[in-house]
């Protein structure tokens, strides 16, 4: 009977110490979800030197800053940092955008150096966008052209041409939920450059970046200043430029970050639905997944659509609908929708059709003419 007792203790003990150390790793493994997570993504690389002029490169420049800046991050224990690259190595720029993707993170911020056939000077900071004019889109397409160091580029942007003005109307689709934060974060940026650097501001600017298309979260371009002016070329490619910068462009991500913790709503989670019928088949209706509207009208290419394909376009009005999916069966177009989501269209909602004509969903499901 003692032997029997004491055992019984010490499984009480080790049940106490068991439940104990799955609340301690249950904490400190939701502690590490909630961590901010800020992609620094250095332009260029390898044998994409970038701009260049002298002895300065762009490649080189831009790997200092963003080390720079991601150093001072991780101070932070709130703040996980990721890199697309931490030396002098090529990333292709679909390979910039799956890190950001996979990493889910928070912001992306991508750091560049400008060039000028004059002595042009200053700092502007890019987010994804229509070029407002011929010297928007001619930076766009300097930094776009990277693509032709790429294996297969063609097979990979699917006719992407850097060249056509055209092309890169697609890419604006694709950052348009995250606008507001993508430009909160480049007016803080170039207002650090402008007010504590005393650099030229030559403002936030909308233009087609394919980098910036490839993500889906908040994103930014930096451009830094051009390394073919004299003195600015200097500043940029020495140690203490380089840091003031990277100081300019940390405490522009700080409160970017504090903006957000302020304005964060915190939703109840939803009950658990139960599971779905394996179909649920609506005769003569057709239920599609609306994954985008504007009033450009976008070539129905999969690098448009963040990877869907046929991708179905529609004109109603003045804009036109873009939609992905087709069919009967409710519980499928949910999985479609489900889809279309994971790629990052967030705001994806199920339409439905009858002959041709667009009726309400609501409606299609309170009649119950199912088969």
């Amino acid at each position: 009977m003692k032997i029997s007792k004491i055992k019984y203790i010490n499984l009480q003990q080790f049940i106490f110490i068991l439940s104990l150390f799955l609340i301690i790793s249950i904490n400190f493994n939701t502690k590490a979800q909630e961590k901010f997570k800020v992609v620094l993504d250095a332009g260029h690389g390898g044998k994409d030197p970038g701009k260049k002029h002298n002895k300065y490169y762009e490649k080189d420049i831009a790997l200092n800053i963003v080390l720079l800046v991601g150093k001072k991050l991780v101070q932070n224990k709130e703040i996980k940092v990721v890199y697309t690259r931490k030396n002098d190595v090529f990333v292709e720029l679909k390979e910039r955008g799956r890190i950001a993707n996979q990493s889910n993170a928070n912001l992306f911020v991508s750091v560049h150096c400008n060039a000028h056939n004059t002595q042009a000077e200053g700092a502007e900071t890019y987010v994804l966008g229509l070029h407002a004019n011929k010297q928007n889109f001619e930076v766009a397409k300097q930094e776009n052209s990277v693509i032709f160091l790429e294996d297969n580029y063609q097979e990979k942007y699917e006719g992407f041409d850097p060249n056509s003005p055209e092309s890169v109307i697609g890419l604006t689709l694709m950052q348009e939920e995250f606008l507001d934060e993508s430009l909160l974060l480049a007016s803080n940026i170039q207002s650090n450059f402008t007010n504590d650097l005393k650099r030229t501001d030559r403002g936030v600017k909308q233009a087609g970046f394919v980098v910036l298309h490839q993500t889906y979260m908040p994103s930014v371009l930096v451009e830094t200043g051009f390394i073919t002016n004299k003195n600015e070329g200097a500043y940029l490619n020495s140690k203490s430029g380089q840091e003031k910068v990277a100081k300019a462009i940390f405490e522009a991500i700080i409160e970017y970050k504090i903006h957000l913790d302020e304005n964060l709503v915190v939703e109840e989670k939803p009950k658990p639905k139960p599971e779905l019928p394996k179909s649920k088949i609506y005769k003569g209706i057709d239920f599609k997944v609306q994954v985008a509207s504007s009033s450009k009208k976008v070539e129905l290419k999969s690098y448009n659509f963040k990877g869907l394909k046929r991708i179905e376009r529609a004109k109603i009005g003045k804009h036109y609908k873009y939609y992905y999916g087709k069919t009967s069966d409710y519980n499928e177009i949910l999985v479609t929708q489900k889809r279309a989501r994971q790629k990052g269209f967030k705001s994806a909602f199920v339409v439905a059709f009858k002959n041709g004509e667009k009726i309400s969903v609501s409606e299609v499901l309170k009649s119950g003419q199912k088969i």
